[in-house]
């Protein structure tokens, strides 16, 4: 045993680099058990690279037996401490799928859910892993309603919406930026269909106003009475909802067009 843990623990070495004392003592007693009491050790210290990369060596080792459990919960910790988050996240779901009994699980899916949460990105970008992360919290909420942690969670949910809000914001606006007015109405309307506690609502409805009026400005004239109809439904449905807006001048001057065109064109088939 002690031949093997000794070749693991160098290929170790070499991989890391780990420049410690207590790890390069470790390495050379080949004594699986000292190893795993300085991984302890380090551990407590906070010397969590250094920790890993004993945990890591031990691991094999103690595959199957029931120190497995506690060795693996402690180095995916380690990189969760070291704000490794997809590494601890992997391991942290290894883990709660391996040890669903283990007096660390609570714990363990709670740092799961947090992994998701520190690697959820800005609005701006892809927000796969902000609904990832929404899942993971739900769950654990679900599972431990009552956990200390689950006003903190709470909060970050709220937080995580509002990215998934701004996104889908910033998607139909983007349709609206390139002049893709018909596209942007149905991604605004969309978006105010699946968050209608959006604090983008009022831009949204604005956005989806303006672009129906260049849909209908820029159409084909035998679509261009419905389109500009269209425009005056959602006219109506803004200054029904933000009377006040700073918008509403603006708005008004374009149904105002839109109603010129459509007495004028009434006029003419009459």
């Amino acid at each position: 045993m002690k031949s093997i843990f000794g070749y693991i623990l160098a290929a170790v070495i070499v991989v890391g680099s780990v420049a410690c004392s207590v790890v390069n003592d470790a390495i050379k007693s080949g004594d699986p058990q000292y190893a795993y009491e300085q991984a302890l050790m380090l551990y407590e210290d906070e010397k969590w690279d250094q920790a890993s990369s004993l945990f890591e060596a031990c691991r094999h080792i103690y595959m199957g037996t029931p120190r497995e459990d506690s060795l693996t919960f402690y180095n995916a910790r380690c990189k969760f401490k070291r704000h490794d988050w997809e590494e601890a996240s992997t391991q942290l779901d290894t883990y709660r799928r391996k040890f669903s009994r283990s007096p660390f699980i609570e714990e363990a899916e709670g740092m799961y859910a947090l992994c998701h949460y520190y690697m959820s990105p800005p609005p701006e970008y892809d927000q796969t892993m902000t609904t990832q992360a929404i899942i993971a919290i739900t769950e654990f909420m679900s599972r431990y309603p009552e956990s200390e942690h689950n006003t903190e969670f709470n909060d970050m949910l709220t937080e995580l919406t509002g990215r998934l809000m701004k996104k889908s914001y910033l998607n139909a606006y983007t349709y609206y930026k390139v002049g893709r007015y018909k596209s942007a109405i149905v991604a605004f309307k969309n978006a105010m269909k699946r968050y209608p506690e959006s604090p983008y609502t009022e831009e949204m409805m604005y956005y989806q106003t303006v672009s129906a009026y260049r849909l209908a400005e820029n159409s084909v004239e035998s679509k261009q009475q419905d389109r500009y109809l269209a425009m005056l439904d959602n006219y109506y449905s803004f200054i029904a909802e933000y009377p006040d807006s700073k918008h509403v001048k603006e708005l008004a001057r374009m149904a105002k067009d839109a109603r010129n065109f459509l007495d004028k064109h009434q006029n003419t088939n009459e």
